[in-house]
């Protein structure tokens, strides 16, 4: 199912005050040497159900994080005016990003994809409760729409899998008629 009726971003002032939060918090966790760049899933391809793929460009892995009530979040946007070389800048430069999502709480991974072929971008999550992985995409929402094409931006959460499951039921995702964005149903080593 497509949430996007059901998706809207925090109001200005709670948001603001989640992001200044999360910024704290990497700090702290720059500081403890807990965020890490791990290596082993860049340039795996993830295929999804609406028949776009793309690939890993990095990884960041908050070391010690809880898996108590595993979920995925997907998210999706597409960039305003980033055409040809334009994608190479945004990926260099997304490692800057990261200050803005590591600190909140919950996060276990993420995986940064690279555009598909209709030019959008998606994050693929694994987060520590779906209340907070929720929380984290409609923080985030606001800072997104500054720089995404109006209209481009949705998310999905998917309770109790965790990334390893996620990827071992690809296959049988394929299967599904509905053809969901958020859906993977490949997974293909680098």
């Amino acid at each position: 199912m497509d949430n996007r009726s059901e998706q809207s971003p925090l109001p200005v002032g709670q948001a603001a005050l989640a992001v200044a939060r999360c910024v704290a918090a990497t700090v702290g966790l720059l500081a403890r040497r807990r965020i890490h760049i791990p290596r082993g899933n860049v340039g795996l391809r993830l295929g999804f159900a609406d028949g776009t793929t793309a690939a890993v460009f990095r990884e960041t892995e908050i070391a010690g994080a809880s898996r108590r009530d595993p979920c995925i979040l997907v998210v999706e946007f597409t960039l305003r005016g980033v055409r040809g070389r334009g994608h190479a800048l945004f990926r260099r430069e997304s490692l800057l990003n990261t200050i803005l999502f590591a600190g909140f709480p919950g996060l276990i991974t993420k995986l940064w994809l690279a555009h598909d072929q209709r030019g959008a971008y998606r994050g693929l999550y694994e987060w520590d409760a779906p209340a907070l992985a929720e929380s984290y995409a409609r923080a985030l929402w606001g800072i997104l729409a500054l720089v995404s094409v109006p209209g481009s931006i949705r998310y999905h959460v998917i309770p109790g899998l965790g990334r390893d499951e996620l990827f071992a039921a690809a296959g049988t995702f394929a299967e599904d008629s509905s053809r969901p964005w958020w859906r993977p149903t490949a997974v293909t080593p680098a």
